[in-house]
């Protein structure tokens, strides 16, 4: 979704400045938090350790990078900006947060 042309819908009155930028943060966000549940299913043990949750977010900041220079060199109706990266990792930080707080308070309840 963050290489594709959007043409003429992208000057569109709906789309209001830094519309962009907040479909970023939601994109990474539901992006780690379905990597994270499919994670936690996988393992069966509902929990999600510190190190695994940290490597999920720096493996997304990476691939939220490695999108900004395929956009830059590749893609070149798009734009590299430094703020849709920057947009990329609070999402992911925002998702890490969210998936830390949760399984801490699921495991604080089975207690």
């Amino acid at each position: 979704m963050c290489t594709a042309k959007l043409g003429e819908i992208s000057e569109s009155p709906l789309f209001f400045p830094g519309f962009d930028k907040l479909v970023h943060c939601g994109f990474f966000f539901v992006m780690i938090v379905f990597i994270a549940a499919g994670y936690i299913r996988q393992q069966s043990a509902y929990t999600v350790s510190y190190k695994t949750l940290l490597l999920i977010t720096i493996i997304a900041i990476v691939y939220g990078g490695l999108i900004e220079i395929l956009q830059k060199y590749f893609f070149t109706w798009r734009s590299a900006e430094w703020n849709d990266l920057f947009a990329d990792v609070i999402g992911t930080l925002m998702a890490a947060f969210s998936i830390f707080i949760t399984v801490n308070a699921l495991s604080y309840e089975k207690k």
